[in-house]
């Protein structure tokens, strides 16, 4: 069976997208659990818990609080009077540390179940589902504790009809960073005055949104800081009153201040950065003294449990933080700390079958045995130093078995789902080999793919795999211990995926076997001969590309991957001047032999359709071969100069992102000038590079619409119109940014009615051309909204590079599709770092889905982050589109590229697939690698989509032909 490059490169990539998703529905652990119900008290013999430390219980959890907020040099600045209590109050002052990924919902949840979430909860974090395993608010609400919450109304999702009052707001409107605090705020002199409540939970967002905004440097932080100082203050202050008004033995109060993760130097979180996961927990109450130490967050969780008088959480790895604890008896010290090590043991059990020869289970068990001798002894009326002593020790043995035990825990973080993760690799790889194997067709003149499905399908080896793969499967879900997500479809769905990969196999074979008996095919632009003709940019292509892939099996090179793409580059960069210099300089006395050329004209060769193809210079209005021949000599060094302007304007990756760069330095108070000239100056020649190619009509919306961006820029403070003083009044800009969005879309419906005119009415290729660079206008129109002033200046080097090696390079040096296509891949990745991207979801700014939008509408946010994020990549690819459909031989040039395109995502999800599955047993994957397996599922979703609108174009250009 006969299809075309650009179909099969279609069918391939959202096959291998449904296989990365498979992969990663397995890989993404389960979290650990206890067998036991998910909510339920003690076993029996520890359902009799300690009296309860303290009566009420008031949590201040500030969103994004870093340590040094509260603990560095500014503290005393920033928070005094915490600061104060630190130094001189009765308080335990602690770093908690939170594990990633470090975002919001995450890490509520290790806060009240004690366990480590996965990174799936990063997703979810959008919609965060009610939270089923055992919590401390269940239990909490189980014993009859009155709770009222006021904040982020995750908790309110987390725990629906657990509160007797409550009052949510979004998290996600990253532009509100005052009436959402207010909103808490209103409500505490009311509250504080009442005495129908146990536990108060108040979530503040103002401090998270202002480093979304602007960064932990901003000016905006040291009055936030300032407010929730005085909030804790007249909260401390209201406990103080009662705490004097109550009865002599009555319990205690409990005023704890923490933060849910915190704040990286770019401002947003998500990654382990130490500014990201080191957070304060300040436990203040008369009943302590002052220390301080580092502790796990999932610590607070068991703490919190034990104070209250409530059972610790089933799922929970934290342990004690046994200086709450230090004021109480020996005796109800030792049970707090054997609750505890009991409940971490009986999670040991459900999670490591070897469970008895763990050091820290068999530390617990001589610990139990010692505590057991040791009540005897007591009961027996023993009181001599030696039994104090005695006790002394128990607690220490206590105390290194639950050290043990939780870091043992903590490294067990989730069991993976293998069988699904072994028909995912399985898929992906048998995508890849067929990609491969069918390379020398797909790329041949005819662009066509010759697929022996018939033979495949009608062979009896066919039928045997899939009774074969269909038994072991059987075998698998019938066997298996826990529950796997693959064993879960429906028999028809898990029929045709056997059928699927028994078809893809037997398919390979025939293909191998034919190749093997025919010689392969020859490429379209090589040269005569039997096989490929490689060329020096061909080796550095294919080098480079493999290179870049071997790279990823180090977390160095992953977590550095930029590095490996502006190396790349550059060398690229040199191997195309070095063309340049042959065709202009070397061969320049060859072409002086070509018929009708002297030699100072450009002897282009002629087209399929038997005219030559002409000379790109009158876009720029520069005529003669003299100019045109410097001009392409100077592309790759102004490339070169591009690529490293932009290289110190945003640090990334993980090891230097905290050190300043040309970013930082525009983006201060003092240099908004110096920003609003560039800003000002890069917007400009975004109008100039991107009218060209447009009607009239979106000219005039495009020159409005980047108007509208700079007004939008500069009501919201980035930059400075003329007659605005420096110190003018900000606001959210949304009026502007809606003005902006209006042009866009008046640019995207002239675009796309030129587009079905080209198409239905008329079969006008110019037409066809010019609907596609308008739309193509738009987008760079809604990427200059979103991107930050200071990250102008990389749209627009992306767009005088994509002119520039358009206009000199891939045309004039007569690149063939699979060239050009690899080229752009390249520019793309290179690009998605420029704009201080990395593969941390730390560096996702979730600011920009909010532009224009007055409140939290999940699709439209969404949808613009994800835009933002990848712009690089998708202007690389959708300039691809365009320059491809505009040749003369567009329907083959089609083909290559949506082909290279599928391969080229095929070969690191290839690699990431095998990479994850043989390091799944090591903690770093988590820090490393699951965030860049977000990207890359992302991006290959974006590449198939891509691939598919490059199908439906060489379709409806092949049935409008006559």
């Amino acid at each position: 069976m006969r299809v075309r490059s650009s179909f099969f490169a279609s069918f391939c990539l959202v096959l291998e997208v449904l296989s990365v998703a498979l992969f990663l529905r397995g890989f993404f652990p389960v979290p650990v659990k206890s067998s036991y119900s998910s909510k339920s008290k003690l076993s029996p013999n520890l359902s009799k818990v300690p009296d309860p430390l303290f009566k009420r219980v008031v949590i201040v959890l500030i969103d994004a609080l870093r340590e040094d907020f509260v603990f560095g040099p500014n503290g005393r600045k920033y928070m005094p009077y915490t600061r104060h209590l630190v130094e001189r109050g009765s308080t335990h002052s602690f770093v908690a540390k939170a594990r990633p990924p470090t975002v919001t919902m995450p890490r509520i949840k290790a806060l009240t179940t004690g366990s480590i979430p996965g990174f799936i909860d990063v997703v979810m974090n959008l919609n965060s589902p009610a939270l089923l395993e055992d919590n401390l608010i269940w239990q909490a609400k189980t014993a009859g504790k009155r709770m009222v919450f006021y904040g982020d109304d995750t908790w309110v999702k987390l725990f629906p009809k657990h509160f007797m009052e409550y009052d949510g707001t979004t998290s996600f409107f990253v532009s509100d960073y005052t009436e959402v605090d207010n909103n808490v705020t209103r409500h505490l002199d009311s509250t504080l005055k009442r005495d129908d409540w146990d536990l108060l939970i108040l979530h503040y967002l103002g401090l998270d949104h202002i480093g979304h905004i602007s960064g932990p440097h901003s000016s905006l932080i040291q009055p936030k800081l300032m407010e929730m100082d005085d909030i804790l203050k007249k909260i401390h202050g209201s406990l103080i009153l009662k705490e004097l008004s109550r009865r002599t033995g009555a319990l205690p109060y409990l005023l704890v201040l923490c933060g849910d993760h915190g704040m990286s130097e770019t401002g947003s979180h998500g990654g382990s950065s130490a500014h990201e996961v080191n957070t304060p927990l300040v436990l203040i109450s008369p009943a302590f003294k002052r220390k301080g130490k580092h502790f796990q967050q999932v610590d607070l969780t068991p703490t919190l449990a034990l104070g209250l008088g409530l059972p610790i959480s089933q799922n929970s790895v934290g342990r004690l933080i046994q200086p709450v604890v230090e004021e109480a008896s020996l005796r109800d010290q030792l049970r707090f700390l054997h609750l505890n090590g009991h409940q971490l043991s009986c999670l040991l059990k459900d999670s490591m079958p070897a469970y008895e020869k763990e050091e820290g289970y068999e530390q617990f068990r001589v610990a139990e045995k010692s505590h057991g001798n040791w009540l005897k002894l007591v009961v027996e009326g023993n009181t001599s130093e030696v039994l104090n002593n005695m006790g002394k020790k128990v607690l220490k043995q206590y105390l290194e078995a639950l050290r043990v035990m939780s870091a043992a825990l903590s490294k067990q973080m989730g069991k993976y789902d293998m069988y699904s993760m072994v028909v995912g690799v399985v898929l992906v790889f048998q995508l890849l080999l067929l990609l491969l194997l069918a390379m020398p067709e797909a790329l041949s003149g005819a662009s066509e793919v010759d697929l022996p499905v018939s033979s495949a399908l009608l062979s009896l080896p066919f039928y045997l795999l899939c009774l074969l793969l269909f038994s072991v499967h059987m075998l698998v879900c019938t066997s298996a211990e826990s529950a796997c997500y693959f064993c879960s479809l429906p028999w028809g769905l898990v029929f045709g995926a056997v059928a699927l990969s028994s078809a893809l196999l037997c398919i390979l074979v025939s293909m191998a076997a034919r190749k093997g008996t025919k010689p392969p095919g020859k490429s379209p632009s090589r040269a005569s001969g039997g096989g490929w003709s490689l060329s020096e940019l061909d080796i550095l292509l294919l080098a480079g590309t493999a290179g870049h892939t071997l790279s990823l099996a180090a977390s160095s090179f992953v977590e550095e991957e930029h590095q490996v793409w502006y190396f790349l580059l550059n060398t690229l960069c040199l191997v195309v001047f070095q063309d340049v210099c042959r065709k202009y300089f070397r061969e320049r006395s060859a072409n002086i032999g070509v018929i009708g050329c002297s030699e100072d004209e450009d002897c282009l060769p002629p087209s399929k359709e038997g005219y030559a193809v002409a000379s790109p210079l009158t876009d720029f209005g520069v005529t003669g071969a003299d100019s045109e021949r410097w001009l392409a000599l100077a592309t790759p060094l102004l490339t070169l100069a591009c690529c490293r302007l932009l290289r110190s304007l945003n640090q990334t990756g993980v090891q230097w992102v905290h050190l300043p760069d040309l970013g930082h330095w525009l983006n201060s108070s003092e240099h908004k000038t110096v920003l609003s000239l560039l800003a000002a100056m890069s917007l400009a020649l975004i109008y100039f590079l991107v009218q060209r190619r447009c009607s009239w009509v979106s000219k005039i919306a495009l020159a409005l619409g980047l108007l509208g961006v700079y007004s939008y820029r500069a009501a919201v403070g980035n930059v400075m119109l003329p007659w605005q003083h420096s110190g003018g009044n900000m606001s959210k800009g949304t009026m502007k940014a809606r003005f902006v969005y209006v042009f866009i879309l008046g640019i995207f419906f002239t675009g796309s009615k030129d587009l079905l005119r080209s198409q239905v009415i008329t079969a006008d290729a110019r037409l066809k051309s010019r609907g596609l660079w308008e739309i193509y206008s738009g987008v760079v129109l809604l990427v200059a909204l979103l991107f930050r002033a200071h990250n102008l200046p990389v749209l627009c080097c992306c767009l005088l590079v994509q002119s520039l090696m358009a206009q000199f390079i891939w045309k004039k040096l007569h690149y063939d599709a699979a060239q050009t296509t690899i080229m752009h891949y390249w520019f793309g990745q290179a690009f998605f770092y420029f704009q201080g991207n990395s593969n941390s979801i730390a560096t996702v700014d979730i600011s920009v889905g909010f532009v224009g939008l007055e409140s939290y509408v999940e699709a439209p946010a969404v949808f613009l982050t994800a835009l933002s994020t990848y712009a690089g990549p998708l202007l690389w690819a959708s300039h691809l589109i365009c320059y491809l459909s505009s040749e003369n031989r567009s329907s083959v040039a089609v083909g290559h590229g949506c082909y290279c395109l599928a391969l080229l995502r095929s070969v690191p999800a290839a690699a990431y697939v095998v990479l994850v599955t043989a390091l799944r047993y090591h903690l770093f994957i988590w820090s490393v690698f699951s965030p860049k397996l977000l990207y890359e599922s992302m991006h290959t979703l974006l590449t198939a989509a891509i691939c598919l609108f490059f199908t439906t174009m060489e379709q409806s250009r092949s049935s409008s032909r006559p």
